[in-house]
């Protein structure tokens, strides 16, 4: 978002202090952690820098919080109140729903309570909130009783400095490569790849290779283990630029087949990534990503939470090579001409200068 601002002639000027040391970090503060007086030093001296710098920068025109900045809110608004300047929340993905789709609001009723009112606070004091589809937009209006007037759509897109089109390297030994990369969790439904998997395990010219790590990627590995399987691998997180190098040897992406609330009302960055690279992408069906693309033009789409359409969605590429050939150009054009960054931050700009003139 902020390189999208900044190629359309937005002056960004970045105000950040680092409070989590990770994702785990995250997780442990939303399981209990957050009531340990540690937890809390941590957050009085992060804040304590993170003022220093902001009285440092001057005048502005308008403060965008990025994502998680659900906890930044209630500090953001009373200084943005004090220079009588707007805030603008790029709220991305409820911090509440992740939670509890990864089973995090279970363990701790009070951490439970504590996200959703935190959430909902962050839905009502700023001016305008960015979400980058209607049915994650319509989930916030009808969970948090927000005004929809509030919110505006930016695409999530990819980072096109880094996802793009490279060059496939090697002889072509004639296996279909299909490729999974991201964070195992329960959105993405890993577990219907490995059946897909477990399907095709006689077809010797399809491969599986799943890169990354998660809470589910140990389920994934034990499966492949009791099945038996050979025609799936693994592999640890990599750097972007290797995963994009790593893609190129590959014949097509795999997006999200999971029905979480999530799943179905986002297009996860793993489908714009793979438009952007230029291969052909395989993801499950969702009125949020038939929006944003179209089957058999842009993307190719199976039924989610069925492994069966998966793997024969596999086959019909692996047998069509100038379909996979059309459906990485279209995709690749399509994200050009909306999902770029140069175009998600023509979006963004927008609303945020008629926010200023209004």
């Amino acid at each position: 978002m902020i390189e999208g601002l900044r190629r359309n002639g937005v002056e960004v000027v970045e105000c950040h202090e680092p409070l989590w040391l990770g994702i785990e970090d995250r997780v442990q503060a939303a399981t209990g952690g957050w009531i340990r007086p540690s937890f809390w030093l941590r957050v009085i001296r992060v804040y304590s820098r993170l003022l220093r710098k902001y009285w440092g920068i001057g005048d502005y025109d308008v403060m965008v919080l990025g994502y998680p900045g659900q906890l930044d809110v209630p500090l953001a608004r009373v200084l943005t109140w004090l220079n009588g300047k707007p805030l603008v929340l790029d709220v991305f993905m409820s911090i509440y729903l992740i939670a509890q789709e990864r089973g995090l609001t279970r363990r701790s009723r009070i951490t439970a309570c504590l996200l959703y009112n935190l959430e909902k606070m962050a839905c009502h004091l700023p001016t305008l909130l960015i979400l980058d589809t209607e049915d994650y937009a319509a989930w916030f209006q009808r969970i948090y009783n927000t005004s929809p007037s509030r919110f505006r759509l930016v695409p999530t897109g990819a980072d096109d400095r880094v996802f793009r089109p490279v060059a496939r390297s090697g002889s072509c030994d004639g296996i279909f490569r299909v490729l999974y990369y991201g964070t195992f969790i329960p959105n993405h439904g890993v577990h219907y790849i490995i059946e897909a998997a477990r399907i095709l395990r006689d077809e010797a010219d399809i491969h599986f290779e799943l890169v990354g790590d998660g809470p589910e990627k140990a389920l994934a590995m034990a499966l492949v283990q009791e099945y038996g399987l050979s025609n799936v691998t693994f592999e640890g997180w990599m750097e972007q630029e290797a995963l994009v190098h790593w893609a190129a040897s590959t014949d097509a992406i795999l997006g999200a087949f999971g029905m979480t609330p999530q799943s179905l009302m986002t297009v996860q960055n793993k489908i714009y990534e793979g438009l952007a690279m230029a291969k052909p992408v395989i993801t499950g069906d969702s009125p949020a990503v038939r929006k944003a693309l179209n089957h058999g033009e842009h993307v190719y789409l199976c039924d989610r939470e069925n492994p069966a359409s998966l793997a024969e969605g596999i086959r019909i590429l692996k047998e069509n090579r100038e379909l996979c050939r059309q459906l990485g150009q279209n995709g690749h054009s399509v994200f050009v001409d909306k999902y770029s960054l140069d175009h998600i931050g023509q979006i963004f700009r927008h609303h945020l200068t008629t926010l200023l003139s209004a």
